[in-house]
């Protein structure tokens, strides 16, 4: 029987490894750490009881993921459940930017800028199951929807501050920030509205939902996939070369292209060698878990009802915060996403004492204390909130890069935005998921279509995998 084995198993190798069985390979998959899941882990972080996922929270792409539906994992255990509100921006007026899944919904509570909005994310948004044939392949294919993708890419291709001149209002402007923001991008950077234009399209396609009983929920639905079909999952098994691998005819890398070129050594060709070196990592995040006695006091009382609320003030706030990163300089005032995962699953909770979840954006490697910053900024929007705080847990950049080591310098989406790497990740290449050692694959999310919990990397370097098998 053909012999696979996958390194890692966050939601890439995970998906990886599901695709490899379902054609009867023989998959092992190792994990350096004792728990499976990579950034789709959910622990008791404060308090009894009180569920807190470590690094993904939300998940539009996975609840819209084409081979997420096509394993079924609902047969498998996931569940998702949609908050009331999916996401509110809150301003010091203390009234809120607001989207919803409905997009007429959304653009009427937006007022004047509400046609904007509409003309520019209705016609992706109604058609993004189709659209996301092209959107999480790789750039160099042919493609099947070449009118919807080309609409798409016209708001994509701007810097967020260019696309974000479409609107006028304060309101606008800031939602449409927060939501980009999830690049990590400078504002004036070519390209930077990409992941944020995905995003919104995402929303209005399928809401932002959680995962019923956290993200971890995902993990072991995959797991189970893999398990049911003759694969095996190993824990606390740390790989440190190929050369420890027997006999198999399939390796998929579920890790960063630096962490391929440490493991590969003298085995990956020069010219890729290279080409992985040279991988930009991004800033950093630093990670805030609260659990809160009856929930954050928000002024603005949409945001109570919120499942996301980014907190970072207007437009010009946030562009001087992702300027900042981007330079290696903290900022006074980061931006913070907030998830209130509860409402939407309330088994999450112990009690009337809620899982608040939160991280800003800082610099790569950041060695600093963030903390306080972060807590200003919520209390700016919620004042009242420290003295609902029960229990905290507080993880930096350094502690998110040891605790999985495809995180590098704190780096929670393995890899810069940049122009360069949102087309050609982790190298230009026909075929991005080869490592040029024959048999040898990398699947993590250095690879198109990038960050995010919906395991098209996995699912792509596997299918990769199947094509180098049947020469």
């Amino acid at each position: 029987m053909t012999r696979a084995i996958v390194v890692g198993s966050g939601p890439n190798g995970l998906a990886c490894a599901a695709a490899l069985a379902t054609e009867g390979v023989d998959v092992t998959v190792l994990e350096a750490e004792e728990t499976i899941g990579g950034g789709t882990r959910t622990s008791e972080l404060t308090v009894p009881g009180v569920l807190h996922d470590e690094c993904s929270a939300v998940h539009p792409m996975a609840s819209g993921s084409p081979f997420f539906k096509a394993l079924g994992l609902e047969r498998y255990g996931l569940e998702w459940s949609w908050p009331e509100i999916d996401l509110a921006h809150p301003l010091d007026d203390g009234t809120a930017g607001v989207m919803l899944r409905s997009i007429d919904e959304t653009a009427t509570g937006l007022g004047d800028d509400g046609r904007a909005w509409r003309r520019l994310f209705g016609a992706p948004s109604r058609v993004f199951d189709a659209l996301n044939d092209d959107l999480l392949r790789p750039i160099l294919h042919v493609p099947r929807h070449p009118i919807s993708l080309a609409r798409f890419g016209v708001a994509a291709s701007m810097p967020i501050a260019t696309l974000a001149r479409a609107w006028d209002g304060p309101h606008t402007r800031a939602l449409f920030a927060g939501v980009a923001s999830h690049s990590f991008c400078s504002f004036g950077q070519p390209m930077s509205s990409a992941v944020g234009a995905a995003l919104i399209c995402a929303c209005h396609a399928f809401g932002w939902p959680v995962a019923r009983g956290g993200s971890r929920s995902i993990t072991d639905a995959l797991a189970v996939v893999v398990r049911e079909r003759g694969g095996t999952i190993e824990t606390g098994v740390r790989v440190t070369s190929l050369a420890e691998f027997g006999d198999v005819d399939v390796v998929a890398l579920d890790l960063a292209p630096q962490v391929v070129v440490d493991i590969a050594g003298d085995r990956l060709p020069p010219r890729v060698a290279r080409a992985y070196r040279r991988y930009r990592h991004g800033p950093a995040a630093f990670k805030l878990d609260l659990a809160v006695q009856d929930g954050v006091p928000w002024t603005n009382e949409v945001c109570r009802r919120a499942g996301t609320v980014h907190v970072g003030g207007s437009f010009e706030e946030l562009a001087a915060a992702e300027r900042d990163i981007n330079r290696g300089r903290m900022p006074e005032r980061p931006f913070v996403l907030v998830a209130q995962q509860y409402l939407a699953d309330p088994q999450r909770s112990a009690g009337d004492v809620h899982p608040v979840w939160a991280y800003a954006h800082v610099p790569s490697g950041y060695d600093g204390d963030a903390e306080p910053s972060i807590l200003a900024q919520l209390e700016r929007f919620a004042p009242g909130l420290r003295e609902r705080i029960v229990a905290s847990a507080s993880r930096s950049p350094s502690q998110i890069a040891a605790a999985n080591a495809n995180f590098i310098g704190g780096d929670i989406v393995n890899g810069a935005n940049t122009p360069k790497q949102i087309l050609f990740r982790p190298r230009l290449a026909i075929n991005p998921y080869a490592t040029g050692i024959p048999g040898v694959f990398i699947c993590s999310a250095a690879t198109p279509p990038g960050g995010g919990v919906h395991g098209i990397c996995g699912s792509n370097a596997a299918q990769a995998a199947l094509r180098h098998l049947r020469q």
